[in-house]
């Protein structure tokens, strides 16, 4: 942690403001300050971007990315008792921490985007990590406005994101995240670091977009992705049968006789060109 930061220790913090971690919240507190710096220098060069920060609670990833030299941080919080904590932080930094009071589904990175690049750094709420990040990749309009995704999830979901074809980690979020993104998880997080510490080892992901994925329509992939994984032991022509089954797959040159698992997601885009063709 740099130098410049002299704020009171994060237990401090939590105590003063009475921040328990809620559990329907998804709270899981990360107070290493270190571990916090580590996560905020993936996401360099800071200088010049706007950061946005999920469910920041009191403040550990928003003092390492101010402190790392992150010009502006809009922190989107939706608990309310943590907004003390934050407002002490945006006065040590006065002009570069912006506080939302908001729940981050609901919001939309491109409405809050400042000039230059905007990156997403967070330790995400388990609860509903998967669904922003969803949110955040699976958009209409792309390339999106962010430049890069820095997330910490739990292990199995990053897995997940990062799954190749014949893993058993890989189905829809991984043909999602592989066609417009470039993912890797850049290392682990044990769970003594977490005020609760969770049940599971957490993993920090960072996503890059790709300028030019191949073109599909994101409906007809999502829609082929559902179907192809709702029933993944099964063959292809069984699974999507309700899509068109055989002739679907003929026409997009995949043998019926495969499964959902064995698919590149080359050809899950060549399935739902089909799809979306009259």
């Amino acid at each position: 942690m740099s130098p410049s930061d002299t704020l009171p220790p994060l237990r401090a913090v939590m105590t003063e403001h009475g921040l328990d971690p809620k559990r329907g919240l998804g709270q899981n507190f990360l107070l290493d300050l270190n571990l916090t710096a580590r996560i905020a220098r993936q996401a360099h060069p800071l200088v010049g971007a706007t950061i946005v920060e999920i469910g920041p609670g009191p403040g550990g990833l928003t003092r390492a990315l101010l402190a790392e030299g992150a010009d502006r941080v809009i922190a989107i919080e939706k608990d309310a008792r943590c907004l003390p904590a934050l407002k002490a932080i945006a006065a040590h930094y006065p002009g570069r921490l912006e506080i939302i009071e908001a729940d981050a589904l609901t919001i939309d990175p491109a409405t809050i985007a400042h000039a230059g690049p905007l990156k997403i750094v967070a330790n995400l709420p388990y609860n509903v990590g998967t669904q922003l990040l969803l949110n955040w990749v699976a958009t209409a309009h792309w390339p999106p406005v962010w430049s890069s995704l820095t997330l910490m999830f739990q292990r199995e979901v990053a897995e997940r994101i990062v799954a190749t074809p014949g893993s058993d980690h890989y189905g829809r979020l991984g043909v999602l995240t592989g066609w417009r993104t470039r993912a890797r998880i850049l290392f682990d997080v044990s769970r003594e670091a977490f005020t609760p510490p969770p049940k599971v080892t957490s993993s920090v992901v960072q996503l890059l977009p790709i300028a030019d994925p191949e073109p599909a329509s994101l409906d007809a992939l999502e829609r082929v992705t559902a179907a192809a994984f709702g029933q993944r032991r099964k063959m292809l022509r069984q699974s999507l049968k309700s899509l068109g089954g055989e002739a679907l797959l003929e026409a997009a040159e995949i043998d019926p006789r495969r499964r959902a698992e064995t698919l590149t997601v080359s050809e899950f885009v060549r399935l739902a060109n089909q799809i979306r063709s009259p």
